[in-house]
C-alpha cells in the first residue's frame, strides 16, 4: 500500500501520560508514539512519520502541540 502525503506539514497533539512520560498522536493520520521525555518524543515522532509515509512523500514540517488538562470549577464550589 502506498501512503502519499499532500500536506507540507503534520500536527501532533502531545500529552503527559498518566504513568509518566509523553504520548503523541497525529491529527488526521493514524500515527501514535510515546517516550519518557520530550527530547525522546521528538525523535520518536520523526521516526514514526518517516515510517508512516513512503520515501519522498513525508511532510516537510512536524508541529507538536502541547496539551495539558486543567480542571476549573466555574461554579465556585471547588473541584
Amino acid at each position: 500500500m502506498t501512503i502519499v502525503c499532500l500536506a507540507t506539514e503534520i500536527h501532533f497533539i502531545v500529552e503527559e501520560a498518566p504513568e509518566g512520560g509523553f504520548i503523541a498522536h497525529a491529527v488526521g493520520a493514524d500515527i501514535f508514539t510515546e517516550a519518557n521525555d520530550l527530547s525522546g518524543l521528538h525523535a520518536q515522532v520523526r521516526d514514526a512519520v518517516c515510517c508512516h509515509f513512503d520515501d519522498g512523500t513525508q511532510p516537510a514540517l512536524i508541529r507538536l502541540h502541547m496539551a495539558r488538562e486543567v480542571a476549573d470549577d466555574v461554579s465556585g464550589q471547588g473541584v
